[in-house]
């Protein structure tokens, strides 16, 4: 059994990772939580590169335009887009709504379209729960609204809704809904309400098939935000360990202090236990193994446990700057903090892995 990655993986995530760090610097960060609008050029060129590169047709087929790989060799990347705090929804659009279309024959040809005209994507419309995803939109007179969906501004919003009883899996573009923003903690994330008319026409499937693909769109989105966040813990730290390096006290780096170092080290065995269990969520995944529910939640709480100690030795470390605007501390703090809880925090997936456990003894 092979416990790395290959030297292919590795050198694809390598190249990614230089195109971050050119098109996702701190100063566009601080650029855009002051213009909006001002970096949309800016965002453009980087998911460009992005795709130019075939990262966000990963997933796809390729005989749809896509490379055709796996979630191993996407993991990576949505680590690697943690670490600048990558605006754009590299990890919704091509682990988890890109990654699922593929599966489904019936959206074929809108997978390509989407491809081809470099189309970002999110997903919205259910919670995550222990037992069963509680959907969450709601329909008044024909008009479907989904609360709280990050990245409400995509170009595709794949989106849930209960119909008599029934579930069902929506394809809406951007031109067909209305947004109502929603105050957000990271505003590069875009939460927002959705305004949107179901229809045959964006019906993609329904009943036991979206049931299906439904809970296998969760376990996607809460693997690829254990992913981003394991980025998040290596960006904190790194800024910290930076800033206590050069921060002086008492005519010494406050490095130097051995609480300081015990706090960072803390930190950072949290964040190497979490990542081979993202790794592994995403291998069982790839091969489609009977355990995905158990690895997802592992991996997904051990990386929010490890991103809260990060935020918290982090913010501690800086000390009364540490969240201020003028420190890019904040821009992976904040982030962080919101994907922590999102598709469930740490204490549901535990419990949701005592559940699973009690449940094969039985």
């Amino acid at each position: 059994m092979r416990f790395s990655f290959t030297d292919e993986q590795l050198s694809f995530r390598s190249a990614v990772a230089d195109v971050l760090s050119d098109w996702c610097t701190p100063a566009d960060l601080h650029a855009r939580y002051v213009e909006l609008d001002a970096q949309a050029g800016r965002s453009h060129g980087r998911w460009n590169a992005l795709a130019g590169l075939g990262v966000t047709g990963l997933l796809v087929p390729e005989h749809l335009g896509g490379l055709g790989l796996t979630d191993l060799d996407l993991i990576g990347i949505a680590e690697e887009a943690g670490v600048v705090v990558l605006p754009e929804p590299l990890a919704t659009t091509s682990g988890v709504v890109f990654g699922t279309l593929g599966r489904l024959p019936a959206a074929s040809e809108r997978l390509a379209a989407a491809v081809e005209g470099l189309s970002t994507a999110t997903f919205g419309g259910v919670d995550f729960g222990a037992e069963r995803h509680r959907v969450t939109t709601t329909l008044t007179a024909g008009i479907a609204s989904t609360p709280r969906v990050a990245h409400c501004h995509a170009d595709l919003l794949l989106l849930v809704i209960v119909v008599d009883g029934a579930t069902e899996l929506h394809l809406v573009e951007q031109a067909d809904v209305t947004v109502e923003a929603t105050p957000a903690l990271d505003l590069t994330r875009e939460l927002g309400t959705i305004h949107w008319r179901p229809s045959e026409g964006t019906l993609l499937s329904s009943a036991v098939e979206a049931d299906q693909l439904v809970e296998h769109l969760v376990e996607r989105s809460a693997l690829y935000a254990a992913a981003e966040l394991l980025g998040l813990c290596q960006a904190m730290l790194s800024l910290t360990s930076s800033y206590v390096t050069e921060r002086k006290q008492f005519g010494v780096p406050v490095g130097s202090f051995q609480a300081v170092k015990h706090h960072l080290a803390g930190a950072r065995v949290r964040l190497e236990f979490a990542r081979p269990a993202v790794y592994r969520a995403a291998y069982t995944l790839a091969q489609g193994e009977p355990t995905l529910a158990h690895d997802v939640s592992m991996a997904k709480s051990l990386a929010a446990d490890a991103a809260d100690e990060a935020a918290r030795v982090s913010l501690q470390c800086h000390g009364a700057i540490g969240y201020t605007y003028e420190y890019d501390l904040h821009f992976a703090m904040k982030r962080a903090w919101g994907l922590s809880a999102a598709w469930g925090d740490a204490r549901s997936h535990r419990a949701r892995i005592l559940d699973l456990v009690v449940e094969a003894r039985s």
